[in-house]
């Protein structure tokens, strides 16, 4: 088990090291799992996500006439299903809500995004009673997906706008993938769940293309069975993002793109028999986004999913 995680990191890392991708988190590129619902065959819900971006930021974060607020909003329909034992496939249909602003004059934009898809391979469900009869049960999920082009994109944005980021679209224009890591060990009621993401994105018809990038969060939880049919985790971790340059003209660096960030995160799950209800907050504590010029505010997300 241990060389099967290590090996996973390495080639995620490694893939990271390789390539290029757009502002960690913000505008056409994220797609955030964290903790599923536990749910048996089948899930639909609702998600929603808010962000806030500042852009056109000087030395130390000086803000000037330039400097733009913006917010990125999404209202996502999402859902899983397991197929047999070993199979599962995760779709997500967002809709986007985008709002700029500088100097009192506020632009907007919305409609729906990319749609994407997730297919999973279950490579280890284990379960086994350890230190005076406790239970240990590890899930090991790894798989591949697609982003389609249904959302927007606007060439303008990028030619009227080349000092701000290429982030204010409701879609990327391109045909992009994914590799995932799924892995959950607990002991009783006491778990960590550990998601792992690397997103290869290829160029779209105006010769411009999102960079790549590599995400990864870890959760730790608790269960508190409250009543017969209905459970409360409480969990906290962290989340981490990179990434470098956007490509444009398929070799020119875009120099307002790229950067890392880490976030704490913090959140409950909550479910009452066919209902699953959670959100979480996922504060700022490091970041370095196309060389200081760009800050990302904090985030939030919340959800209620139906379980079946």
């Amino acid at each position: 088990m241990k060389r099967i995680m290590i090996l996973l990191i390495f080639l995620l890392t490694g893939l990271y090291e390789a390539h290029a991708c757009d502002i960690c988190g913000c505008g056409v590129g994220s797609y955030y799992i964290g903790i599923l619902p536990d749910f048996k065959k089948r899930f639909l819900g609702l998600r929603y996500q808010y962000k806030t971006l500042r852009s056109h930021l000087g030395p130390a974060g000086t803000t000037s006439y330039l400097t733009t607020d913006e917010t990125y909003q999404t209202t996502e329909l999402w859902g899983g299903w397991n197929i047999g034992k070993h199979f599962r496939v995760l779709g997500f249909v967002p809709v986007n809500f985008n709002s700029r602003e500088n100097q009192g004059v506020t632009m907007s934009k919305s409609g729906i995004g990319d749609i994407a898809i997730i297919g999973y391979y279950q490579l280890l469900d284990k379960q086994q009673t350890i230190l005076n009869s406790k239970l240990l049960v590890q899930s090991l999920w790894i798989g591949g997906g697609i982003k389609v082009p249904t959302g927007k994109y606007e060439p303008t944005e990028r030619q009227e706008n080349e000092d701000t980021p290429n982030n204010f679209q409701l879609g990327t224009a391109s045909t992009d993938f994914t590799l995932n890591v799924m892995y959950d060990v607990r002991l009783m009621d006491f778990g960590v769940n550990t998601n792992m993401s690397y997103k290869i994105n290829t160029a779209n018809k105006y010769d411009y293309r999102y960079g790549n990038k590599f995400s990864a969060n870890i959760l730790a939880y608790y269960k508190f069975r409250v009543a017969e049919k209905m459970t409360v985790a409480p969990n906290a971790g962290i989340l981490y993002e990179t990434a470098v340059k956007d490509k444009e003209d398929k070799k020119y660096a875009v120099d307002i793109s790229g950067g890392h960030s880490l976030m704490a995160t913090t959140g409950i799950e909550a479910t009452f028999g066919p209902i699953s209800l959670g959100g979480n907050f996922q504060p700022v504590i490091s970041q370095q986004l196309a060389d200081k010029r760009i800050k990302a505010g904090n985030r939030g997300m919340v959800h209620l999913t139906y379980l079946f």
